[in-house]
């Protein structure tokens, strides 16, 4: 389906040059000499590039046919990482290069977002607070702190975050997936 750019909104999945992108940002820009355009954002759902694109206004795009589904990390299988649909229960594998850099904050039964295009998947999304127990932890020196010390410890998925001083080897801990970073500590 086309929409013209009177319906550009952030968070709108189109099709650019047979390829899915979705708007980051749009400005509908109205010069006083010559016609109005919009000026946008556009963020590649298959690569993560961010370009800039105008638009002349009441141009039309195609919406991409993208769909979003609920899926659960089950288990990684050599080089394959195996996710199941929780609605349908049908397993799809997924390999190392399409996880990305989310591969390293996966834990088995974690429900993730997965973006498909053209039926195929493209994007994974990992919810942004994750709860971890922490593995390995180095114990915090008495008196050495400065002022927001922290000492790194690897995660049951093999992560290493900074925490700080007083958490202990085999707590629970919150992390922020987005940035990588402790956020709170869980009973």
């Amino acid at each position: 389906m086309a929409v013209d750019t009177s319906q550009f909104r952030n968070g709108l999945k189109i099709e650019l040059d047979g390829e899915p992108f979705t708007m980051i940002y749009f400005q509908h820009v109205k010069p006083g000499k010559g016609g109005a355009f919009v000026r946008t954002k556009v963020k590649n759902l298959r690569t993560g590039r961010v370009l800039d694109r105008t638009f002349r206004s009441g141009e039309k795009v195609e919406e991409a046919d993208v769909a979003e589904r609920k899926m659960q990390y089950l288990y990684q299988d050599g080089e394959d990482l195996v996710f199941m649909d929780t609605e349908t229960f049908e397993q799809i594998p997924f390999s190392a290069a399409q996880v990305g850099d989310a591969r390293k904050w996966l834990k088995e039964n974690l429900d993730v977002e997965v973006l498909f295009w053209r039926g195929q998947p493209i994007n994974l999304e990992i919810p942004s607070f994750v709860e971890y127990t922490i593995t390995r932890c180095d114990p915090g020196l008495k008196g050495d702190t400065a002022q927001g010390a922290t000492k790194p410890a690897t995660l049951e998925t093999g992560a290493v975050v900074q925490v700080p001083l007083f958490v202990k080897e085999g707590e629970r801990i919150r992390v922020d997936t987005r940035s990588g970073e402790y956020f709170e500590r869980v009973n």
